[in-house]
């Protein structure tokens, strides 16, 4: 039996225990078949779609590389066929290209180790779970880490009930691989790799004010942030003040007492957040040397948390010669930037150079766009001052501007390489090349100077860039949306030395895949061009009509499609078209990737969401193609799409008919503080009492609601936390409004196990609501084993 839920006690009954609250039975236009029956969907027909899953899409495409450079400008990387993988060590100096090692004895090897069979064609890692130097490999298969001897073809594990290794910290190791860095009891120790013997290097830390710690606000983890010195004798990090900085609160369901967690978690307008003290511990003189400046702000240009890629350090750089650390100082509300140089041997401070901007200042996308570069007594900064993301060389010694380097229409994305002896700059760049799609990415090489700028990857597409270490080589894997990727290897001139892999989707295609369909249509404002994807079944009649559904992620960090080349699935986009949906992805207003006035959009009004974009882009498309529904329109998405889903139902209830709104931070001033005071500026109060958030939090539109709209959260989100649904329930409690409810028990912001069971309940919900069409009873989602 079914449970449906119309009441407001019964929401709040039965909600946490059943993990779920069913839909009202709100009035719908039923989907007839010729007979004037209401359709009903089968088993079958969520078997077809769900073909379509990442899940059954991904096996059928081979030869897709993604790998990594190794020593003596090698690159090593993993060849998927359909009879297995083979892992490929390409030699861009010899041009020549070779088997990493023998399969079938390591193979033979590691199951007589391990006790499991294993085969050469199905190894258990990927070219980036395991380190390999040619004559030996290290690796984890099945939570157990093994190094295998490639020479005397012998594996061992590393037994897990030995010091130093299931107990062991997250370590950070050092550039010489000698010695390794990890937190204990909130202070920075050194482990010795070869001897296991470990050193205390601070011992002031404590609860709430640990050294190089990173869990302040959705992030709280164990491992070190802190940047080695290049001769592997210093560290910089900093020791984190969180001691009088309010905390969060989730509870984990269980029988009996429920198990409380707690963490610091700042808020806007917040008078203590986070901040960071920074210092340099010079290992040999066994000192901690205390920078002379006031605590920073917990921030960085990049991102919003104190480091954006795992366990990277944004902003912090040493000189060569380990004497000096320049590094950003970031204000509170990312408005204002300061680059300064410390002395690591006594901690003194300079100013460098500041550079102010009236919203907000971010440094690029991916990586940092400044460099440090003593040898030259230089600064290469970024800067988006005349509306585009560019280059520019300034005097380290003085902080003059010497010159900008680039320049134009086009956006500056990742500075990837600094030639210094050539005084050359090598970097990705968004927007250049004329005719394009505008998120498309390709390399460039500037001079200092800003003279010879050459495009160093010239096929159509999206390109992904790694260099080697030697820089002489790179990487260049470039795809579309729609159109499978080619993997090459060029050297620094951009010249062809081999194509490693092309992407074959035969297979793909032979199952019934077909691609996502490029869109252009213009934005709210009739003048800007909006790029995005769209979504049709296979099985497509342009006699029928089809509702329209909208995915979206609103940014402002990010967009809707987000990632510009090939992928077999994006999210279940495509399985939902299938259901009798035509599906969009559209980049809207205030997006990045563009210009600075396209990005800067909605600043200060969050509550924009794109969503007169995403409005205007539908109703052309609809005004094109006869076979759209207008008058029948869907929308979804997760964290800041679940916020704009339930903000497009409230605001605009009259055109979004039915929503589904995933773990969605509807009220900023109940997110962390880095997000909202960067992009919704310091929380400000009037003297009525009102705020300059008032006007983003969805509660306060929630009377607005007509259509179908289901919220979903689960209770453990220690991103977003569940508390900015449950406002939003409030008020739609309050108004009278009939809604859904879904809460996933212990579930965090990406949902876990209960991933599949939130997707197939999204088909119910638009099947149900937006097709007027009956699901079938509990379909369950099923991943083939692996």
């Amino acid at each position: 039996m079914r449970l449906r839920v119309t009441t407001s006690f019964l929401l709040f009954r039965f909600a946490l225990p059943a993990a779920f609250a069913g839909g009202a039975m709100f009035p719908c236009v039923a989907q007839q078949t010729n007979s004037g029956v209401q359709r009903v969907f089968t088993a079958d027909d969520y078997k077809r779609a769900e073909r379509f899953m990442a899940y059954n899409t991904r096996p059928l495409v081979f030869h897709e590389v993604r790998g990594k450079w190794v020593t003596e400008d090698r690159y090593l990387f993993r060849d998927s066929g359909p009879e297995g993988s083979e892992f490929v060590l390409f030699d861009a100096v010899r041009g020549t290209r070779q088997p990493a090692f023998d399969h079938a004895k390591l193979a033979e090897t590691l199951s007589s180790a391990a006790g499991t069979t294993y085969n050469a064609a199905h190894l258990p890692f990927t070219t980036f779970e395991f380190s390999f130097d040619g004559k030996s490999i290290s690796f984890r298969a099945k939570s157990q880490k093994w190094t295998c001897d490639l020479q005397a073809n012998k594996c061992m594990a590393e037994p897990k009930s030995a010091k130093g290794a299931a107990e062991r910290p997250e370590e950070e190791l050092s550039p010489d691989g000698k010695s390794a860095a990890f937190i204990r009891d909130y202070n920075l120790w050194l482990r010795d790799v070869a001897s296991g013997k470990e050193t205390q290097l601070t011992t002031d830390g404590v609860k709430d004010f640990g050294y190089a710690t990173d869990n302040a606000g959705w992030i709280h983890s164990d491992r070190p942030i802190l940047l080695w010195s290049p001769d592997s004798k210093k560290i910089a990090t900093f020791q984190q003040d969180q001691r009088s900085v309010g905390e969060m609160y989730l509870v984990e369901s269980k029988i009996g007492h429920p198990v409380l967690q707690a963490w610091k978690y700042p808020l806007p307008g917040d008078e203590v957040v986070t901040t960071i003290q920074r210092v340099v511990i010079d290992l040999d003189a066994h000192k901690v040397i205390r920078l002379q400046l006031p605590p920073d702000q917990h921030r960085t240009t990049l991102c919003d948390d104190v480091e954006c890629r795992g366990s990277d350090w944004d902003d912090v750089e040493w000189s060569s010669d380990a004497t000096h650390l320049a590094f950003v100082s970031t204000s509170r509300d990312h408005k204002h930037e300061q680059l300064r140089v410390a002395d690591a041997a006594t901690g003194a401070v300079r100013d460098v150079l500041e550079e102010t901007a009236p919203t907000q200042y971010e440094s690029g996308w991916g990586r940092v766009n400044w460099r440090y570069l003593p040898a030259s007594n230089e600064v290469i900064w970024f800067s988006e001052r005349d509306n585009w993301g560019h280059l520019y060389l300034y005097d380290l010694a003085t902080g003059k501007l010497k010159n900008q380097i680039t320049s134009g229409e086009w956006v500056v994305t990742q500075l990837l390489r600094v030639d210094e002896k050539n005084r050359a700059l090598y970097f990705l760049a968004d927007g250049r090349e004329k005719g394009q799609n505008p998120y498309f990415a390709h390399l460039y090489r500037i001079g200092f100077d800003g003279k010879n700028l050459a495009l160093l990857t010239p096929e159509d597409g999206n390109h992904e860039v790694i260099f080697s270490s030697s820089g002489r080589y790179f990487f260049d894997s470039y795809s579309k949306p729609d159109v499978p990727g080619v993997a090459l290897v060029r050297d620094e001139r951009g010249k062809l030395i081999t194509t490693v892999a092309k992407t074959d989707i035969s297979k793909l295609l032979a199952a019934g895949w077909q691609p996502p369909v490029p869109i252009t249509v213009k934005a709210r404002d009739g003048v800007n061009e909006l790029y995005g994807l769209m979504y049709k079944p296979t099985k497509f009649d342009p006699a029928k009509k089809y509702p329209i559904v909208n995915y979206i992620y609103p940014g402002p960090q990010g967009g809707s499609v987000g990632f510009w080349g090939f992928a077999p699935a994006r999210q279940d986009t495509q399985p939902l078209a299938e259901l009798g949906f035509v599906v969009v992805q559209i980049e809207g207003m205030g997006n990045p990737l563009r210009s600075k006035k396209f990005h800067d959009f909605y600043y200060g009004n969050m509550g924009d969401n794109t969503l007169p974009d995403q409005i205007a882009g539908m109703k052309e498309l609809a005004e094109k193609y006869s076979w759209i529904d207008i008058d029948r329109v869907g929308i979804f998405g997760h964290s800041g799409g679940g916020y704009a889903t339930a903000d497009a139902m409230f605001r605009y209830p009259d055109f979004f008919k039915v929503g589904i709104s995933e773990s969605g931070n509807h009220d900023n001033r109940e997110y962390e503080d880095d997000w909202g005071e960067r992009y919704q500026g310091l929380l400000a109060k009037n003297a009525d009492g009102t705020t300059n958030y008032d006007d983003q939090a969805n509660q306060h539109l929630a009377k607005n609601l007509k259509g179908h709209l289901l919220l979903a959260h689960g209770t453990l989100d220690d991103n977003v936390p569940p508390y900015n649904t449950l406002l939003v329930v409030d008020e739609l409690i309050k108004a009278n409004k009939d809604f859904d409810l879904l809460l996933l028990p212990n579930q965090h912001h990406g949902y876990g196990s209960a991933t599949l069971y939130m997707t197939r309940r999204r088909w119910d919900y638009f099947v149900r609501y937006l097709l007027g069409a009956e699901p079938p009873h509990e379909y369950e989602l099923r991943p083939p084993t692996p």
